[in-house]
């Protein structure tokens, strides 16, 4: 009979991602015979509590699932309830939901490269390790991160859990003159976010590649953040309201989040998802940048999302000048709605990736009924995947130390939200 020996490792409490799970791994004879991502925080329920409120009552909820990217939640979660009630918004509202947009993927990607990710790049444990080696770095991660909250307040009164959007628009417009000085203070920004490109390029990223299946709406003439199609590298070119239809949730033994399947396998969706399928339509001035970088793109490697991230910023950077260089006070911020007995979806691009949110109401615009697919579920299925290629190539037979950091690693390119799925990470390895 073969022995088991069994290990069992603790990690630091502060772990670089957001929310609680744990890593069981287990290698027989050199190979990796079992590997379970465990999200064991409990389901957060935000779906049943839904129902029975008002359509009204819907943005301001879905915002409290997460404190990094509450726009995703509100802008999927809007789009669902104006396409249940066929209801089309004016291009102000559209353009300034497109404006919003852009501050959580500022916010969010400058977060994560320098708070989470960057640190494992230089084999520091912490951003403040990283702030006594890198400070300049530091300090233009958290300036670049404070500038995308300042575009949410802008329009949602607040920078966490905003509050400014509505079913059909937004409660107020800014003036044309705090228009103008945000914009100035993007403009000022926009060599920040150059460098910052650079810098995510000159990290020393391991050479990891894999094939994977990317995912993300699709965005007509422009890079997408809304939209009504999803489309895959694969082919797939579906509107959002098949997606029940072809992708399939199933629930796993060891995560209270359910892992979502595409015909069947593992697929990813975020940054580099959406840079591999939508390069093209990158400005120049970003696809410039992001080419000096030696990345080629598209990219078979997850850990060149940290440049995908960075690309974005300087991406949302340039599109949220274009937008309040063209802005105009409006008097109509927002359009009225009826309510009727429908369902409706909706599906945007939050910076994890592909957010797709579905409601059916009563004929008063009571939720009967809501479903919520976030990114990281999406992912799950992904990472676990990606961690037995990738561990497997890195050495199974290194230290469990050297383990758990490579798997942290590897998580972490995903920028997974744990809670927002259903916090990390406790690696067992069981070796025999």
């Amino acid at each position: 009979m073969t022995e088991r020996r069994e290990l069992a490792i603790e990690v630091p409490v502060l772990a670089r991602v957001e929310g609680e799970g744990a890593l069981e791994l287990s290698i027989r004879d050199g190979h990796i015979e079992a590997l379970r991502l465990n999200i064991y925080e409990p389901p957060r329920l935000f779906e049943k509590l839904l129902e029975g409120r008002s359509y009204e009552e819907v943005p301001d909820a879905v915002a409290r699932i997460c404190g990094i990217c509450p726009v995703a939640y509100q802008m999927s979660a809007v789009r669902a309830i104006e396409s249940a009630f066929a209801k089309e918004v004016t291009p102000w509202i559209a353009a300034m939901r497109r404006l919003f947009y852009c501050g959580e993927w500022i916010e969010s990607h400058a977060l994560h490269i320098h708070l989470l990710a960057a640190p494992d790049f230089f084999g520091l444990n912490s951003v403040l390790e990283l702030a006594e080696k890198q400070p300049e770095a530091v300090r233009r991660g958290l300036a670049l991160q404070a500038l995308g909250n300042e575009i949410i307040r802008f329009l949602g009164a607040r920078s966490v859990h905003p509050v400014g959007a509505r079913p059909g628009g937004f409660h107020r417009a800014p003036t044309r003159g705090e228009a103008s000085a945000l914009r100035d203070k993007l403009i000022a920004a926009l060599p920040e976010a150059e460098a910052l490109v650079r810098w995510c390029g000159a990290l020393p990223l391991p050479e990891d590649h894999q094939d994977f299946e990317c995912v993300s709406v699709v965005e007509p003439g422009t890079y997408p953040m809304m939209g009504e199609r999803i489309i895959s590298s694969r082919g797939l070119d579906i509107a959002i309201a098949e997606f029940a239809e072809v992708f399939e949730e199933r629930q796993v033994p060891h995560s209270t989040a359910l892992h979502c399947l595409l015909r069947g396998e593992p697929y990813l969706v975020g940054p580099l998802a959406r840079l591999n399928l939508h390069w093209s339509r990158l400005p120049e001035a970003v696809r410039k940048v992001a080419q000096a970088t030696g990345v080629r793109w598209p990219s078979d490697n997850m850990y060149h999302s940290v440049v995908a991230r960075a690309v974005e910023i300087h991406y949302a950077l340039i599109e949220a000048i274009r937008l309040l260089e063209a802005y105009e006070e409006t008097a109509a911020p927002w359009v009225p709605l009826t309510p009727r007995e429908a369902e409706g979806c909706g599906a945007t691009e939050a910076p994890r990736g592909l957010l797709w949110h579905q409601y059916r109401f009563d004929a008063s615009g009571r939720v009967l009924r809501a479903r919520i697919v976030p990114p990281t579920s999406q992912n799950q299925a992904r990472i676990e995947a990606d961690l037995v290629a990738n561990l497997t190539a890195f050495g199974l037979e290194r230290e469990e130390a050297a383990l758990r950091q490579r798997a942290e690693q590897v998580i972490r390119n995903y920028d997974p939200c744990i809670s927002c799925a259903t916090h990390f990470l406790r690696l067992e390895v069981k070796r025999s």
